[in-house]
């Protein structure tokens, strides 16, 4: 080991500059985190609030509150809200939440599921967290609780201190940990370049390694987190496009004709049904009571 891994500022640059994160690969492909939503905004909505959407939303809310994290009276940041699958239900647990939502399709959905909300308050703030002035908007130290699940606000050490300093009590931050696993993907990128696809995924290593260093209390999980997605033949195509240029995989007219003869091979009934998900890891930051919580106080 040498001094370098014991020095925050190595992983600080290392984080930054490694072009396998979310955020670097998303630029060279030339796609914009903010809008990358925009066609599947209403099929994202009906899986995040579907029955199994909804379980998964209440293990990771059950995890909080088993950490002592209470959402009554609560308020409430929600960076990289989507369309209110976790805003929706702090609200309805009695918290105040403030979501920060960019993507206008998302936003409108947000607003509309918020809509039925019989008890709590949901306010959408669209703009991206980075650009917003944090001292003009008075948010330093003035949430109870700052949430960012899988959120692409989280790029790099500079953006997860500027989450933290809004957070007067927790701050949760979930990454993808070890790559992601997608049916569809995974089973046509070696017909495409006849090589099994990389899952490496480097956010959270850099995350977990940053707190250590520079001394803060959290508690992290690890999980294996699965969901099952069908769509269209048209649908599946024009995802797993985009994805191959996200992964930085040939993209161009050969690529399109692989993938348009698999899936018109494998679901000739034009239904695409495959599995969605990966390793996540979750961090809870305590920023005011250090010491480990048990429920007896």
């Amino acid at each position: 080991m040498t001094m370098d891994t014991l020095d925050p500022r190595f992983w600080e640059e290392a984080w930054k500059n490694d072009p396998h994160t979310f955020a670097n690969r998303m630029e060279k492909a030339g796609l914009d985190p903010a809008h990358s939503f925009d066609h599947k905004a209403k099929e994202f909505n009906k899986q995040v609030f579907s029955e199994e959407g909804v379980r998964r939303t209440e293990r990771i809310i059950g995890w909080l509150e088993n950490q002592g994290v209470n959402f009554a009276g609560a308020s409430v940041l929600d960076v990289g809200a989507a369309s209110g699958g976790f805003a929706i239900p702090f609200a309805e647990r009695g918290a105040k939440v403030t979501a920060v939502e960019p993507n206008v399709p998302l936003s409108d959905l947000l607003l509309e599921n918020a809509g039925r909300l019989d008890s709590g308050n949901v306010r959408l703030v669209r703009e991206t967290f980075e650009a917003l002035d944090l001292e003009a908007a008075g948010w330093r130290n003035a949430f109870d609780i700052v949430f960012a699940s899988m959120s692409p606000a989280v790029r790099d050490w500079q953006s997860v201190e500027n989450l933290i300093s809004c957070a007067s009590r927790f701050c949760y931050i979930s990454l993808s940990a070890g790559g992601t696993e997608h049916g569809l993907l995974d089973a046509i990128i070696p017909l495409i370049t006849g090589r099994r696809r990389e899952h490496a995924n480097s956010e959270m290593y850099y995350l977990l390694q940053l707190l250590y260093l520079k001394g803060y209390s959290y508690t992290s999980l690890v999980t294996r987190e699965m969901k099952t997605v069908e769509k269209s033949i048209e649908e599946a195509v024009h995802e797993v496009m985009a994805m191959l240029r996200v992964q930085q995989q040939p993209d161009d007219q050969r690529a399109l004709g692989i993938v348009t003869d698999y899936l018109h091979q494998t679901y000739p009934d034009n239904k695409v049904v495959f599995q969605q998900g990966g390793r996540f890891g979750k961090v809870l930051i305590q920023t005011r009571d250090q010491n480990m919580y048990s429920k007896q106080g």
